[in-house]
């Protein structure tokens, strides 16, 4: 369980296996998926590794298996996603596949070359045949000097204007545009014009091909034409009758390869893999022992053991594998171990920055901070409802989502955990709020009535209700509060109030600050848990303690006011300003009216501002001058050294002097930073109201200037109105309050939790486990 909130705890194993077993037995550990191989040879360049040849060959069986992909699809041949052969790759299957490839490439460039031929010429003879159609048509000039051919529809205009320029008129120009339907089975569907220049002179041929135009020959003999035509046409079948049986044999080929493209791709990657691994290991003298150097968990130790002893028995190895952790100082990667579920959360600190090794992992407690701290910004039950129907969608139909291969919707379905807590998480504010698509919920009943008001319990008449434009309920006139709150959420009276605004804006800014501060207090208590963890003691007392104290002092009894003045029972006028008796205190200010709220409050805020103040020096100066006594104390001790040595103590007395004054900075740093960011980072908890006010009253909005609007037609076309303007409301719903909103309220949500929350305690330097994992490349496919 431990692991779950800290990264795994790791280890590093030197293995020792036979040559002939090195094939099974990495595939053994990549298909574990729980092994990093450490590189033996990192001074090597990569043209000089023993395997190089072999990976270049892969690589090139790459890029002949992206060509065969590529024709596959261009051919919309479907291509299995499945397949169920997991043969274990040995040195002769890159032979194999290697002469099996270059075989298949070189004969699908060949029918390609063929096909293109064949198309080109089919395209010459259609040409050809429509030319002598339409020629029959031009004759009425007689003239035996003519040119005839086929050029571009976009072409011809400015093939015009030259031809006028050439020959300043003394020719004459017929064309005729190549209907599409006419032009079948050609591979080119580009608009074409069949045109006859009549002109005097040789030297027309040259200028027209400059127009990239393609010119045919045509007999002035009508006989000589129509037997051009008959043969035309009988080359036309023919080629017809070529080009079908090609395409079928092109067909039938890459309808075989796309059978088998995901097993070979599958085979390739891996044997990339095994050759790129085995240029980290090394082999010794003899070239029948591999020696590896792997970081892999302690809690399967006994997996990667099993899974080797499994390679070297299907390779019939006469050894068995030998398996030897061994100690070392080097700082072991951070491996966390995630499921489908925190897989998204794990990403989400990722993306901040890799833990230390062993820190705490801040992925499961963010995994109810998170979707909580969205949902207070975005609290309504109605957009909560569709955003978990979304997520709910997405989680049944995942496998459908991710054969789509969009980027946008892979993103979509690895974060749908993190979309449906957030939907459930505001269905919850919503109720809270009593907000569902800007409507309130009046299920208990309003503790709040209004019948006392009246005559003659009250001051109000009906005199009252025809001359007020806005009336005000009193809660001390009896029976208008009931005294008992809502049981849950916002009473349903606020949303037809006039001062709604005033209220929720007051108590969702006190509810951001009381949040705000108890997250970060929660963020400080997990650096508690770290320095006991790795027994930094020293840190507890010097450190945490004095943060802890600085925080509660000021914004922990910030906390209290507000609670405070939300139990006590006074008039609204006369009620003192939380921010007003906060900025007295800090400034010793206890002469205005108003800024008392209970007895002994200024020897308390007193009190509490000077022990606030007494933290300062406290997390500045007790760390660094601990460091340098203790620093001290060593210097003295080196100092009967010989004489011999004195200048190495010098040297290192420059460095103590150049590493103490690091550590004098770095700790003022870390304290202006601490200090101010206490300040900082509260009023940044403040978007968590802004946002809340600001979703509602779009929310509002677009109910009153949309929805309602139509919901008040009482004409015969009201029912069509209705229709179009519930779908314009759903749209704009979608669009403006689900994604804009959502995606704010995501963004805001992701800086509290990476600068207000997780600086408290986690570092994030560390660099992550990368283990050689076949189930991950298959994913990556």
């Amino acid at each position: 369980m431990d692991s779950f909130f800290r990264s795994e705890e790791m280890c590093l194993v030197q293995l020792f296996f036979q040559t002939e077993s090195a094939h099974n037995c990495i595939n053994e550990l990549g298909h574990l998926g729980l092994v990093q191989f450490k590189d033996l040879n990192p001074g090597t360049v990569a043209f000089q590794r023993r395997f190089v040849k072999e990976v270049k060959k892969c690589e090139e069986m790459e890029r002949i298996l992206r060509f065969l992909e590529n024709e596959v699809v261009k051919s919309n041949i479907p291509i299995p996603a499945d397949f169920t052969s997991e043969t274990i790759p040995v040195p002769r299957d890159v032979l194999d596949l290697e002469s099996r490839f270059d075989k298949l490439e070189q004969e699908l460039k060949e029918i390609n070359s063929n096909r293109d031929t064949l198309r080109q010429n089919f395209t010459q003879l259609m040409e050809i045949n429509h030319l002598l159609k339409v020629f029959d048509a031009f004759l009425f000039y007689l003239h035996d000097r003519f040119v005839a051919g086929v050029i571009k529809h976009e072409r011809f205009p400015a093939f015009e204007k030259i031809l006028w320029r050439l020959f300043h008129g003394n020719f004459v120009l017929r064309h005729a545009e190549i209907k599409p339907h006419e032009e079948e089975n050609m591979a080119d569907p580009v608009k074409k014009d069949v045109f006859v220049v009549f002109v005097q002179g040789d030297q027309i041929r040259g200028k027209i091909r400059k127009f990239h135009a393609s010119m045919y020959p045509c007999p002035n003999n009508a006989y000589a034409r129509k037997e051009m035509r008959t043969n035309v046409n009988t080359r036309i079948e023919d080629l017809r009758l070529v080009l079908k049986r090609t395409e079928e044999f092109r067909e039938t080929t890459l309808t075989a390869a796309a059978a088998n493209l995901q097993e070979w791709a599958s085979k390739v990657k891996k044997m990339k893999a095994i050759y790129y691994t085995l240029n980290l290991c090394n082999i010794d003298i003899t070239q029948k022992l591999i020696v590896a150097e792997i970081w892999c968990p302690v809690s399967d130790l006994n997996s990667v053991h099993t899974a080797l002893i499994h390679g070297s028995e299907q390779s019939g190895s006469s050894l068995s594998p030998v398996v030897n952790r061994i100690q070392t100082q080097q700082t072991p990667p951070t491996f966390n171990r995630v499921n489908s579920f925190t897989s998204g959360f794990q990403s989400i600190i990722d993306a901040y920055g890799v833990g230390n090794y062993q820190e705490i992992n801040p992925a499961p407690y963010t995994m109810v901070t998170f979707p909580f701290l969205f949902a207070v910004m975005f609290g309504d039950c109605g957009h909560g409802l569709v955003m978990t129907l979304l997520a709910l969608w997405l989680i049944l139909h995942q496998e459908h989502f991710r054969k789509l291969k969009n980027e946008l919707i892979d993103m979509l379905v690895d974060g749908r955990y993190i979309i449906f807590l957030m939907g459930l998480f505001s269905i919850y504010t919503g109720l809270i709020y009593n907000d569902c698509f800007s409507k309130s919920f009046n299920v208990f009943g309003s503790s709040w009535s209004v019948r006392p008001m009246f005559h003659p319990h009250g001051p109000w008449t009906n005199d009252t209700l025809h001359d007020s434009g806005h009336l005000h309920l009193d809660p001390l006139v009896s029976g208008v509060y009931s005294g008992n709150p809502y049981p849950f959420g916002v009473d349903p009276i606020w949303n037809i109030a006039s001062n709604k605004l005033s209220f929720l804006n007051s108590y969702k800014m006190k509810m951001s600050v009381i949040m705000g501060v108890a997250h970060m207090l929660f963020g400080v208590t997990l650096s508690l848990v770290n320095y006991i963890f790795f027994r930094n003691l020293k840190d507890v007392a010097l450190q945490f303690i004095p943060e802890v104290i600085f925080m509660l002092s000021l914004f922990g009894y910030l906390i209290f006011l507000i609670l405070y003045k939300w139990c006590v029972v006074m008039k609204s006028e006369s009620a003192p300003s939380i921010l007003l008796l906060f900025i007295n205190m800090m400034l010793f200010d206890y002469s205005s009216e108003g800024t008392v709220l209970y007895r002994t409050q200024k020897p308390v805020q007193i009190f509490l501002v000077v022990v606030a103040v007494l933290m300062v020096p406290w997390l500045l100066f007790a760390k660094p001058l601990l460091l340098y006594r203790k620093h001290k104390q060593l210097k003295f001790l080196s100092l009967p050294f010989c004489l011999s040595l004195f200048f190495g103590v010098k040297k290192a007395f420059v460095s103590l002097q150049v590493s103490m004054a690091d550590i004098f900075v770095y700790q003022g740093i870390h304290t202006i930073e601490y200090c101010l960011g206490c300040i900082s980072n509260t009023a940044s908890y403040l978007r968590l109201w802004a946002l809340s006010l600001a979703h509602a009253e779009l929310s509002e909005v677009l109910w009153k200037m949309v929805l309602q609007v139509a919901l008040r037609v009482t004409s015969g076309m009201g029912s069509v109105l209705l229709a179009v303007t519930f779908a314009a409301f759903a749209v704009l719903t979608v669009t403006i309050l689900l994604v804009m909103e959502g995606l704010s309220a995501f963004l805001h949500a992701l800086r509290l939790h990476w600068v207000e929350f997780q600086n408290k305690f986690y570092k994030g330097s560390g660099y992550k486990f990368t283990p050689l994992s076949f189930n991950r490349m298959r994913d990556m496919q």
